[in-house]
């Protein structure tokens, strides 16, 4: 609410209230958009990335992604490659929508890698009897 004081004139001082503690909290979606925005990131990239979070959501019947963890999305990606036969890029881009929104959320994702952690995993070390026959 707010009340003017001053009658209208160039120099009015406006005075707000604090939000009530019984305010709603912003809805997930609108939480979303709120971190993609901050992160000044293109509106392409956030109808994207809510489009992902909505169909991850909807995949899962509607359930609140707080009470989803890793092997929930793991279900979305393994449908997205068999069932839905879409390329890798098109899983990691729905990975990295969902992994901003645990982290929108600010909690971390259970079990869940980040496309760079897959790519870029260790090569097994070579074994020096491959190279240099014993004997």
């Amino acid at each position: 609410m707010v009340y003017t004081v001053g009658g209208g004139h160039s120099g009015v001082l406006a005075v707000r209230e604090a939000r009530s503690p019984e305010a709603p909290q912003p809805r997930l979606l609108d939480r979303v958009r709120a971190a993609v925005r901050t992160r000044h990131y293109s509106r392409r990239t956030e109808e994207r990335c809510l489009a992902w979070i909505r169909r991850y959501i909807f995949f899962h019947g509607k359930c609140h992604p707080a009470e989803l963890g890793g092997p929930e999305v793991t279900r979305v990606l393994n449908s997205l490659a068999v069932e839905s036969r879409v390329a890798a890029s098109t899983q990691n881009q729905a990975l990295s929508a969902l992994l901003f929104h645990t982290h929108a959320l600010n909690r971390g994702p259970a079990g869940v890698r980040s496309p760079a952690d897959r790519m870029f995993r260790p090569w097994p070390a070579p074994q020096p009897e491959l190279f240099w026959p014993m004997g």
